[in-house]
């Protein structure tokens, strides 16, 4: 190394917990003759970011042996605002500052990857004082003298190409990862790069548009915004885009529409563009109290059964408005597959609970089930998700209907369990219309793929929506037991309550 990059690696080094500081002084802002001409530095977004960054750096005080807490900064915004060269600026930064680091970048798409962020990356990298220090290739940026341990590489987010992004292994320095395009990254990818964030001094940082309102970019804002610096941008404030292009946008389709909420405001939508429910709805039900019911609405059970494996049956109660004030019930497929245990644990909830009707998935194993329960005296009717619907003019199939009036129960006031696997199951079917212009849903295990989770508790609840139920004659309170149960002998016994605990949750 030549004494003027020993020099100038010393003053780099200054600019540690600093990236405004290391950007206003790497790059050639104002320069005639460069891209920067006119330019006297970031955009005031990129400024605020950039010393927000600085301050998480300090506060984690890495002394390089000792592994911190991942930095993990999400950035949610309109169109045209720059991400891409934030993105260039942010890896100059870390791969100057920081030897021996190693960084994934990711998009959509290999096009995307190459025509777009590492096009960007080129640029800035091309400006930047330190940029003689690496090589620049079409999907990598690696230190011209230990290409192997002081990388950044470009990866395509394919959900098959998840091994890619993970523990990168950089203990002594920071392994980062940049999302660019993040409310479309397959969640296995979100998955298995936690695993890189686990050594040195981490950072996780995401860009996007906030296209859809579920998933780890948008839990990002939400659930996990206590982990997350988060911001969202509004393209009306910042430098680079087209304000004339933007209040046509807004003229057309309205300040508060879906439209200009995702691609001018940098918000969520109130729903997705396929989102079967949207997510302000199940918040609003979630955060709703049980209330009161009439003692002659009907206590009604839903009980989807699984197929064994890492799907669980799940029984949902409904009275009234209010599904959320009776215990929810999961049973593991691995204690479900032995379809007598399953009956003799379903009978056990039923006695406790005394449902008027239940309602049972019968696709598979759930057809000996509900004969068993049947058998025994229970009133369950068998319900099959893929059988047609009762009013096949709007709908396709039985899912869509009970789904529908579910989302209408819902947005009347319905009540629900406050619990993320719940949110994330009703937020995340997709619909469509088929050329019938029936009403059709996303099929289970498609969406079971594309969440990683299946749908079990959300289909639990549509249950009980399989028909209507008629009032009560005699309100419940005056009854001791349900008079659609016959129960066997177990007056003075609940074999729940010694039950491990388990089995229920």
């Amino acid at each position: 190394m030549s004494d003027t990059d020993i020099q100038l690696a010393e003053e780099i080094g200054q600019f540690y917990d600093d990236p405004l500081g290391f950007v206003l002084f790497a790059f050639p802002w104002g320069e005639p003759g460069t891209a920067l001409q006119g330019f006297d530095g970031p955009d005031q977004w990129q400024r605020e970011l950039l010393t927000a960054m600085g301050n998480q750096v300090k506060e984690r005080k890495f002394n390089g042996v000792n592994a911190v807490d991942p930095i993990q900064i999400s950035v949610a915004s309109g169109h045209g605002i720059g991400k891409s060269a934030f993105t260039g600026m942010i890896i100059m930064w870390i791969m100057s500052t920081r030897p021996h680091c190693k960084g994934v970048v990711t998009a959509n798409t290999g096009e995307q990857l190459k025509t777009k962020t590492m096009s960007e990356l080129a640029k800035w990298h091309s400006m930047c004082i330190t940029g003689h220090w690496f090589e620049m290739n079409a999907m990598s940026i690696a230190h011209r003298a230990y290409n192997k341990s002081w990388r950044c590489d470009a990866q395509t987010s394919r959900e098959e190409n998840s091994e890619s992004f993970a523990g990168l292994h950089a203990a002594s320095s920071t392994p980062f990862y940049i999302f660019d395009e993040a409310s479309a990254i397959p969640e296995k990818i979100w998955e298995v790069a936690k695993g890189g964030l686990t050594d040195g001094e981490p950072m996780h940082i995401c860009f996007g548009n906030p296209t859809r309102n579920n998933g780890s970019f948008y839990d990002c804002f939400r659930k996990n915004s206590h982990r997350w610096v988060t911001r969202s941008i509004d393209s009306r404030t910042t430098k680079m885009t087209n304000k004339r292009l933007i209040q046509t946008w807004i003229d057309d389709f309205g300040e508060d529409s879906d439209f200009v909420r995702v691609r001018v405001r940098g918000v969520f939508p109130r729903g997705g563009d396929m989102q079967f429910i949207p997510s302000d709805v199940v918040y609003d039900a979630m955060r709703r109290g049980s209330g009161a019911y009439l003692g002659d609405d009907p206590l009604i059970c839903g009980i989807d059964v699984a197929r064994g494996g890492d799907d669980n049956c799940m029984i949902q109660f409904r009275r009234g408005k209010d599904a959320k004030s009776e215990k929810v019930y999961k049973i593991s497929g691995e204690k479900s597959r032995d379809s007598m245990k399953l009956v003799s644990l379903l009978t056990m909830i039923l006695d406790r609970h005394k449902p008027d009707v239940s309602f049972l998935d019968a696709t598979g194993l759930g057809g000996p089930v509900g004969d068993r329960l049947r058998q025994l005296g229970y009133h369950v009717i068998d319900v099959h998700f893929g059988g047609n619907a009762t009013n096949d003019k709007l709908y396709k199939m039985r899912t869509a209907e009970m789904g529908a009036k579910c989302r209408q129960w819902l947005l009347d006031g319905g009540a629900i369990t406050n619990d993320p696997q719940l949110e994330l199951e009703l937020t995340s079917r997709e619909f469509g219309h088929n050329d019938k212009d029936q009403l059709v849903l996303e099929r289970k295990k498609d969406l079971k793929k594309r969440i990683g989770v299946s749908p079990d508790w959300a289909d639990a609840l549509y249950l009980t929506f399989a028909q209507e139920v008629p009032k009560r004659e005699v309100p419940r309170g005056h009854l001791d037991r349900n008079p659609y149960v016959r129960v066997q002998s177990r007056k003075d016994y609940n074999p729940l309550d010694s039950m491990d605990s388990d089995e229920y949750q």
